[in-house]
């Protein structure tokens, strides 16, 4: 169970309009070198958890090709089936970091740029939510798209956000382009589980792993976009989300650090649960307008147990992802005297509650009572 990022209104710009980035030096050097020393693949392959800013990598380096202009990455399309020769881009810039005021940067916000092309998953005009994925019809376009020459005199760009979204027959699209891509070309694919992809479209691109985010670097981010919260909730966002920023800015607009505590508060003295405290905070979570807050709920909850888990296989807990001392001395005394495959069973029971509870519509008061019992008969056999 993961939460959407797109299905939360977060106070963040988004990716294509987004002028920062933090913590992907390295990653960001590598595609910098690789375009000014005329070693640019066409296609590329942003991997990586999602919210850890792989789309906003993305349209930075569309932004940078598409403002150098003529002078890029491959002379020579036919020297290569992948590589090019070695030019030298025209625009100055910190890093793929181009000016907002840039003419470029504007267009792309805009979406008005005529040599990118942006695939995603699209809105439903019916329900007016997202499409649960990419369908051939989003798809079959890029294949024109990338032969006609640039409006611009430089480079076609493709961003896929996400890869993951392909159905089948998308994705068998995608792939006759990859097999031969037009001359100052460039895909650029976003993915959150590469597994997912078919392999030989992972065999065709460029492979670029990006790391979660750490701490330091998220609190910063937190600063910038959330001045609202205190230190002590900034910090403890920042270990709860795993390198996420996405997912640590979707926790703090649905109020996730107060409702961890409540759960670590829950399960405090397990295999004890105060069944009047239970009720009140499954009535809290069913009430109408709460079903961001109930996902989140569902994710905290999951991730605390596979923390639980891994911490338990080894053999001191680790800190990192425990904001307070109380979560710290729960996981110590669960690990001092219970059965890893207690807490296995416990968690494929409750991924299968959370499963039903999303198709079926289930009470959710019903669905955070069972995990609690869950975990409580886990406790109890362990």
């Amino acid at each position: 169970m993961t939460v959407d990022i797109d299905d939360v209104n977060i106070n963040a710009p988004e990716p294509r309009a987004n002028p920062d980035l933090i913590g992907h030096d390295d990653s960001e050097q590598f595609l910098l070198d690789s375009f000014t020393n005329g070693r640019l693949a066409h296609a590329w392959l942003f991997c990586g958890p999602r919210g850890i800013g792989k789309a906003t990598l993305a349209y930075r380096f569309a932004r940078y090709v598409l403002a150098s202009g003529v002078s890029s990455g491959m002379a020579d399309p036919n020297q290569d089936g992948l590589f090019g020769a070695d030019l030298e881009p025209e625009v100055e810039t910190v890093g793929l970091g181009i000016s907002t005021g840039h003419p470029v940067f504007q267009r792309v916000v805009s979406g008005g740029h005529s040599d990118l092309m942006s695939i995603e998953r699209r809105t439903d005009e019916k329900s007016g939510k997202q499409k649960a994925e990419i369908v051939v019809d989003d798809v079959r376009p890029i294949g024109q798209f990338l032969n006609l020459t640039a409006a611009e005199g430089g480079w076609r760009v493709v961003v896929i956000d996400t890869a993951d979204d392909l159905n089948r027959n998308a994705a068998n699209a995608l792939l006759k382009v990859l097999e031969e891509p037009p001359a100052r070309a460039l895909l650029l694919l976003v993915s959150h589980n590469s597994g997912r992809l078919l392999p030989t479209i992972r065999s065709r691109c460029q492979r670029l792993n990006l790391n979660p985010l750490g701490e330091s670097e998220l609190q910063s981010i937190l600063r910038r976009y959330r001045p609202d919260l205190t230190l002590d909730d900034a910090s403890a966002l920042s270990r709860l989300a795993e390198g996420s920023v996405g997912r640590a800015l979707i926790l703090a607009e649905e109020g996730g650090v107060g409702l961890y505590r409540e759960f670590i508060d829950l399960i405090a003295r397990l295999p004890e649960l105060d069944i009047k405290a239970l009720h009140a905070f499954g009535d809290k979570l069913a009430r109408p307008g709460r079903e961001e807050a109930f996902r989140t709920f569902m994710e905290i909850s999951q991730g605390w147990l596979h923390r639980l888990m891994i911490g338990m296989s080894q053999t001191k807990m680790v800190q990192e992802g425990s904001f307070s001392e109380a979560e710290q001395v729960l996981m110590e005394r669960l690990k001092g005297g219970s059965e890893l495959g207690a807490w296995l069973e416990a968690q494929e029971h409750i991924q299968q509650i959370f499963s039903r509870a999303e198709s079926a519509y289930l009470d959710k008061k019903q669905v955070t009572l069972s995990l609690f019992h869950a975990l409580e008969k886990a406790a109890i056999a362990a």
